[in-house]
């Protein structure tokens, strides 16, 4: 697989080749403003540079971050039923 290319622009299709998610973890990404992109004619199109920031260990780091508490609040709401 060729390296991304920070100027070109990938649609979400490419996107999901090159992180290695599936179709719902990219729609998901796109949809929590993890992964910034524009709508043009209806599908997404995203910078080479977004994808090259979401997989930087920065980027990792606070996704991780994300994950543990949106996992602890559901493990809250779980414990008031």
């Amino acid at each position: 697989m060729k390296n991304i290319e920070p100027n070109k622009v990938y649609s979400t299709e490419e996107a999901q080749d090159y992180l290695k998610v599936s179709n719902s973890t990219i729609k998901r990404l796109l949809k929590n403003g993890i992964i910034k992109a524009n709508k043009v004619g209806g599908r997404y199109k995203i910078l080479g540079n977004e994808l090259l920031r979401v997989v930087s260990p920065h980027k990792e780091t606070s996704i991780e971050k994300l994950y543990y508490r949106i996992k602890d609040k559901t493990k809250r709401t779980i414990e008031k039923w």
